[in-house]
């Protein structure tokens, strides 16, 4: 991996997924208790010994950047590893930003100067867990120019995606992305093919692809829309299947994009399956993240007739549950509940207080948040969504430092 580059495109603004992402961008969002949603690629590529990597941040980046001080100041760069955070330079004009494939158009500099030979260019908002060694090795294997992780999903989902169709030797022959009409695959007219967002270039390749699009005035410069269909036109384009190959990580063929609420919160939820779709308890594959020196979490009963239940819930380090209920629930680091509450179906982010005799069901409540002793949410939608972000499927959303009336 000495001769590979990583780039992790992390400046989208995550519009769908406000209020949550009204002060922080989406790959800081956090995750599953203890993450944040960049955890995972940045984790896949440290298991996957990429040690050379750039992130790529814009859209109110600060969180973000703190993330990556705090939990991810790991590698060495006397033996040229790193992980460098990349705010727009404007190195080819004023603007920020335009589009996933502008943004490395802006940082070609920065790729011409790694000498790397091949790139690995990554979302920083998707929840999986891949070893990205066995794509490269078919990537090299190939000789191809480019090559796109796929995976397959229902037709019916697979307008939010770039499709493809692939000849028996998984090149590329078509690529739309998100199509009105998805192509099926032969003889599975239910299932579609689908880009995960995973490329792998050639150095010289993707370099004189993004200089091409570049000069094109009509271009969203974007790699869905622009920069994969030319290469299906002049150089060559390969398929690599999520879950073929298991590298050093037993593949779950999970993958999810929490790009809104309801998809957000159904990710966090597959956590708490007896057998969840993805293993965060897999010693060998560890996810990494910034990790703050908190005590246990402590239950406590004040008397011979109060008690805590946790029924199928995490809970993070620092948490305080007295004479309460928990079910169903991700309790994020230094959260305090108090006596007689209820927290049913929810995800409590970090340092939130809950009063007494609350009532939280089917809601997602962000950082620093007190909650007053009776409040009940999750229970009127009519008048949750007086105040507070009601999703599709009914989820209340009360963003960061929401302070209640007296």
């Amino acid at each position: 991996m000495h001769n590979t580059l990583a780039i992790v495109l992390a400046g989208g603004t995550g519009s769908r997924l406000s209020p949550l992402t009204n002060d922080r961008a989406k790959p800081a969002v956090p995750f599953g208790g203890k993450y944040r949603i960049i955890d995972f690629t940045l984790t896949n590529c440290l298991h996957s010994g990429l040690r050379r990597i750039l992130v790529l941040t814009q859209y109110k980046s600060h969180s973000l950047q703190k993330h990556l001080r705090d939990g991810w100041s790991v590698f060495n760069p006397e033996l040229g590893e790193y992980i460098t955070v990349v705010p727009p330079q404007m190195r080819k004009g004023e603007k920020w930003y335009s589009g996933t494939a502008d943004a490395i158009h802006q940082n070609l500099w920065l790729l011409s100067r790694s000498e790397a030979k091949y790139v690995v260019v990554l979302s920083g908002d998707h929840i999986y867990r891949m070893d990205y060694s066995p794509m490269l090795e078919q990537h090299r294997l190939n000789k191809a120019d480019l090559t796109v992780a796929c995976m397959e999903v229902p037709v019916e989902e697979a307008s939010s995606f770039g499709v493809m169709s692939i000849n028996e030797d998984k090149k590329i022959l078509e690529f739309s992305e998100k199509p009105q009409s998805p192509a099926t695959i032969p003889n599975n007219p239910n299932k579609s093919l689908t880009s995960m967002g995973i490329y792998i270039f050639t150095t010289e390749a993707l370099i004189k692809a993004l200089e091409e699009d570049a000069l094109n005035e009509s271009s969203k410069h974007d790699f869905g829309y622009n920069i994969i269909p030319t290469f299906l036109d002049k150089q060559t384009a390969y398929a690599y299947r999520f879950g073929d190959q298991t590298g050093r990580v037993t593949q779950d063929a999970y993958w999810r994009d929490v790009g809104s609420i309801d998809s957000f919160y159904q990710a966090n939820m597959d956590l708490l399956q007896p057998e969840p779709p993805i293993n965060l308890y897999q010693r060998d594959w560890g996810i990494r993240t910034s990790a703050p020196q908190l005590p246990p979490a402590k239950t406590i009963s004040t008397a011979v007739n109060k008690h805590v239940t946790t029924i199928n819930s995490m809970i993070s380090n620092g948490a305080v549950i007295i004479d309460s209920t928990v079910t169903n629930s991700i309790i994020s680091s230094n959260v305090h509940i108090h006596a007689d509450s209820t927290i049913s179906h929810s995800i409590l982010f970090d340092n939130v207080q809950v009063g007494e005799n609350c009532n939280l069901q089917n809601c997602i409540i962000d950082k620093h948040v007190k909650i007053p002793a009776g409040t009940e949410i999750g229970v009127n939608p009519q008048e949750d969504k007086k105040y507070f972000t009601l999703s599709e499927n009914g989820i209340v959303v009360v963003p960061e430092n929401y302070q209640f009336a007296s």
